[in-house]
């Protein structure tokens, strides 16, 4: 299935993206998509409500598309996953999996514009493959156990500041969490259709230039050998999202910019850049 949350921001609907490409109305079935509409139950109650063949098909010109997840939880990111991206930072590849927290409400839409932070040197982009989980694990023993934990994926952009992240001092997170920093989306795409998250090409075009091109199965952890080390420090809960790492090819990013991030049998999202420090400017 193909779950996504449609309307203005705040007031987003759950719905589902049938076979024929109609969104269907979910709100009579789920209260959103959130913490209890991924888990095994959330989803089964979904898929019966879609195979009895009578949503009601929402008019979707001009209907912007949310982030397919409400309220994530943690978002956890694994950084420096993929050789060529280590390759490219021009540091040694890790013993053990970079770990670190993104700020949860820089979730946006598949959609949305990003913000360039007040005093950003060096903002850009990262495509990567998001994997929602959707049952509570905590010290998970096996890849099947870990594999068990993940309700679905999607197509995300884990947008960092570098020299807020690198330069700064302190933790990753400061070039991480600002605001707009995570455009996912367009879809969760729940497990069942993607039996092997391991195999699947993902991409990323700046201004109609391609600027990334990978595959999961460059990995260094794959899928679940991260959640199953996340877990030994993590209580994993329903809505946590994994960010799974980037292929090489990141770069800078300015107003005016368009990024599309595809990743195959995901979805694909566009996004377009502008400064955001007059918009975000405190006012009290």
């Amino acid at each position: 299935m193909k779950l996504l949350r449609v309307g203005p921001p705040g007031a987003e609907r759950p719905a589902l993206l049938d076979a024929e490409g109609t969104v269907r109305d979910l709100s009579g079935v789920v209260r959103d998509i959130d913490a209890a509409a991924v888990t095994s139950e959330g989803l089964a109650r979904i898929a019966t409500a879609a195979g009895a063949g009578d949503l009601p098909a929402l008019a979707s010109d001009g209907l912007r598309v949310g982030a397919p997840l409400a309220r994530p939880g943690k978002v956890v990111c694994i950084g420096l996953n993929y050789r060529d991206h280590a390759e490219e930072t021009g540091v040694a590849l890790p013993a053990e999996p970079v770990v670190f927290l993104k700020a949860s409400d820089t979730v946006v839409g598949p959609y949305d514009d990003v913000y360039i932070p007040r005093d950003s040197s060096r903002t850009d982009w990262e495509v990567e493959l998001a994997v929602v989980i959707g049952r509570r694990a905590r010290y998970l023993d096996s890849a099947a156990e870990a594999l068990a934990c993940v309700a679905g994926y999607a197509v995300a952009n884990d947008v960092s500041e570098r020299e807020f992240q690198l330069d700064r001092g302190g933790q990753w997170d400061k070039g991480k969490s600002c605001e707009r920093f995570n455009p996912l989306g367009p879809w969760l795409v729940t497990a069942d259709e993607i039996p092997d998250p391991m195999n699947l090409n993902l991409q990323l075009d700046l201004n109609g230039e391609r600027k990334q091109q990978g595959n999961t199965k460059q990995m260094i952890r794959d899928v679940a050998a991260m959640i199953e080390y996340a877990s030994s420090f993590y209580t994993l809960y329903p809505g946590d999202i994994f960010l799974s790492g980037t292929p090489a090819g990141v770069g800078p990013i300015k107003p005016g910019d368009e990024i599309v991030a595809t990743i195959e049998k995901v979805g694909t999202m566009r996004v377009f850049v502008h400064a955001g420090s007059e918009r975000t400017r405190p006012t009290g």
